[in-house]
Parts: structure tokens; C-alpha cells; sequence
């Protein structure tokens, strides 16, 4: 009995003890796999959105480099910062540029540029590198004319593209660009905006730069293309002397109504008096520069004849390759509220020009707002 007594008690130990302890130790396994689990597939995650990120990075890169004319750059990421390996020839600094420009990358770290260009001194002359090669553009009644070197297909398409905007229904591209890799212009934006002055107006008109000094030849409808067209070239080619040779047309001896005698004084001291300006990094006018859009309207509509240009601008706080697309916008949207308040969308035409043409210093608020603005300016009136 005594035997069987402690058998049983035995048996009753060894379940007593054992029970609880096999329930305790499944409970602390189950919550350690909790507690794993998040950590594991944060492990996983995180490098997998970091590589989608990098792999964004590098493609907004590589198109910023190829839209100024610039391929073959080895981009890589680590996060967000970048390293860019420099083909030969490439100006390294214009690659920082660039590249920093991109939103989202934090730092750029250039390597393996042979050729870079020197920082220049008191007494160090400017890489060859950066001199601009001959060139003409021109205009005609039926085609507008590009004739320079270019450094690569990426910066011809780029020019190609840019006349097409400019064309008309009536003229034709006369496309003379040849590609030179190691003097070509590195650049369309070089001479984009000479491009786009020079539109204007009809008959011939031209831009050649032989080295040494750009000379506009040929015909301008009014005095302020005559005067953008001559800002356009010294951007072009900073420093060279520049031979204005260009003329305005001779007064009309036909007979014009009063109003449009009248017309382009009448749009220049409207220019004077009010002001178009837009908010800060879009194409909507101000409030104190609506009214002067329906002024405008008004001038307008006083002769039926006349044809102007819209030519939207911005202050410099974009960078350049975002700042022309947004002065083309508010160039667009000063022609879209014209033509609402009355005026034939024929009679206007808009461009947009960047950054490229400032009235005040961006370095104050004042100078910026006044920078971000549209012009009226008389193509062709009767």
C-alpha cells in the first residue's frame, strides 16, 4: 500500500511539475516570433524602398545630364547620394550642376573627369573648353536656320525641338548643325533664346558669331525685339563684341486708322504704368495685376490689327531647365485671359523666356516679384 502510496505520489509530482512548464514555454516562443517578425520584414523592406529610390535618383539624373547634351556619364546612388564618373571632355563643374539640381539628392561626388576644368584666377586664362564655336542662326519668310557644331544627337534633337516650337504653319526647319564631340556647342540653351527672339517678326533677319564678334543683320518689326534680340546674342557668347546691325522697318505710307497709328505708343506706355507679376512658382497673376490684364484687353482692342507677343518670364530661384517651361506657362495664361476678355488668339502670340532676361535683382523680394512677370510688345500692327 505504503508502495503504491508513493508510486502515485511520484506520478503526481512528475504531472504536477511537468504541465505547467510545457504551457510556459510554448507562450514565451510564440511571443518571441512576434516580436521577430516586424524586425525581419523591416530588414526586408527598407533596402528594397531604398533601392527604388536609388533607381529613381539615377534615372532623373541621367535625363537632366542627356537634356544638356550630355550622355555616356557613368550615375550611381548610395541613398541619396550621388556619384557620377565624367566621360572625357565633360566640364565637371556643369555635371555638379546639374546634377545637384535634381530633387532629392543631398550630395554629388565627381570622379574620373581627365580633362576638368580649371577654376579660374587672376592669372590662369578660361579652359578652351567653355569658348563658344562659330555659329548663325536665321530667319527667313520660309525657314528658320541653325547652322553650328553640336557635341552630340542629343544637343541637335534639342535644337531640333526648339525650332519646331517656332516654326508656324509656314516656314520649315533648314537644319545645317553637324555633331563635333570635342568642339561642338555642349549646350542648346546656348543660343535657345536667340533662337526665340529672332522668330519674330518676317523677311531676313540673322545672328553670326565668327569667333570674335556676333553681327545681327537683317530686319526686326519693332525697337523692343530689336533690343531682346541684342541681349539674346551677349548671353550667347559672353564677352564678344557685338555689330547691331539690325533695322527696323520703314513707316508704312498706307493709310492706318487712328487707333492703330497710335497702337504701339499706346501698348509701350501701358507697359510703363502697369505691370503683370505672378505668385511665386506658378502662372497665376497676382491680385494687384489683374486689373492691368484687362487694360490690356482694352489696348488691344482698339485696333483690330495688331499682333503682339506675351513673353513670360521668372526670377532665378528655379534652375533653368525648370524656369523656361514655367515662363512659357504664364505666357500662356496672360494669352488664355485675353482671349476670354475678347481678344482673336490669332492676333497673340506667347513665349516663354526663363530666367534669362531679370529686370531687378533676385536677391531681394521686391526684385523677384518683379521678375516674375509678362510682357506686351507689338509684332505687327496696322
Amino acid at each position: 500500500m505504503r508502495s503504491s502510496l508513493l508510486a502515485h505520489g511520484h506520478s503526481d509530482r512528475i504531472h504536477g511539475g511537468t504541465v505547467p512548464g510545457l504551457v510556459r514555454r510554448p507562450l514565451v516562443i510564440w511571443l518571441l516570433a512576434a516580436l521577430a517578425v516586424p524586425v525581419l520584414l523591416t530588414a526586408v523592406l527598407i533596402p528594397a524602398r531604398a533601392g527604388t529610390t536609388e533607381d529613381d535618383l539615377r534615372d532623373r539624373t541621367v535625363a537632366a545630364l542627356k537634356a544638356r547634351g550630355i550622355e555616356n556619364a557613368a550615375v550611381d546612388f548610395d541613398g541619396r547620394d550621388a556619384k557620377i564618373v565624367v566621360p572625357d571632355a565633360v566640364d565637371p563643374a556643369q555635371v555638379q550642376e546639374i546634377a545637384a539640381a535634381v530633387e532629392g539628392v543631398r550630395s554629388v561626388r565627381i570622379e574620373g573627369a581627365s580633362t576638368p576644368t580649371p577654376t579660374p584666377t587672376a592669372t590662369s586664362a578660361p579652359a578652351e573648353e567653355s569658348a563658344v564655336p562659330a555659329f548663325e542662326v536665321g530667319r527667313t519668310d520660309r525657314s528658320i536656320r541653325v547652322q553650328a557644331p553640336v557635341k552630340s544627337q542629343a544637343v541637335k534633337d534639342a535644337f531640333s525641338a526648339e525650332v519646331e516650337q517656332l516654326l508656324g504653319p509656314d516656314r520649315e526647319y533648314d537644319d545645317r548643325t553637324t555633331i563635333d564631340p570635342a568642339n561642338g556647342i555642349a549646350d542648346a540653351a546656348t543660343i535657345s533664346a536667340l533662337l526665340r527672339a529672332l522668330a519674330i517678326g518676317t523677311g531676313d533677319a540673322s545672328v553670326r558669331y565668327d569667333g570674335d564678334t556676333v553681327t545681327l543683320s537683317g530686319e526686326v518689326p519693332d525697337q523692343a525685339t530689336k533690343a531682346t534680340v541684342g541681349r539674346a546674342a551677349a548671353k550667347a557668347v559672353p564677352g564678344a563684341v557685338v555689330a547691331d546691325q539690325l533695322q527696323l522697318p520703314a513707316p508704312s505710307k498706307s493709310t492706318v486708322s487712328e487707333p492703330c497709328r497710335t497702337f504701339p505708343t499706346r501698348l509701350a506706355e501701358f507697359s510703363r504704368q502697369y505691370k503683370i507679376n505672378f505668385l511665386s512658382g506658378t502662372s497665376i497673376v497676382n491680385d494687384a495685376s489683374k486689373p492691368s490684364v484687362v487694360r490690356a484687353a482694352a489696348v488691344l482692342k482698339s485696333c483690330a490689327t495688331a499682333r503682339v507677343e506675351v513673353a513670360g518670364h521668372t526670377d532665378d530661384l528655379g534652375s533653368p531647365a525648370t524656369s523656361l517651361p514655367l515662363s512659357e506657362r504664364r505666357a500662356a495664361a496672360v494669352k488664355a485671359e485675353l482671349v476670354r476678355l475678347g481678344v482673336n488668339a490669332d492676333r497673340i502670340l506667347a513665349h516663354g523666356y526663363g530666367q534669362a532676361f531679370p529686370i531687378a535683382s533676385n536677391a531681394t523680394g521686391a526684385g523677384r516679384i518683379a521678375n516674375r512677370r509678362a510682357e506686351l510688345r507689338v509684332v505687327q500692327g496696322n
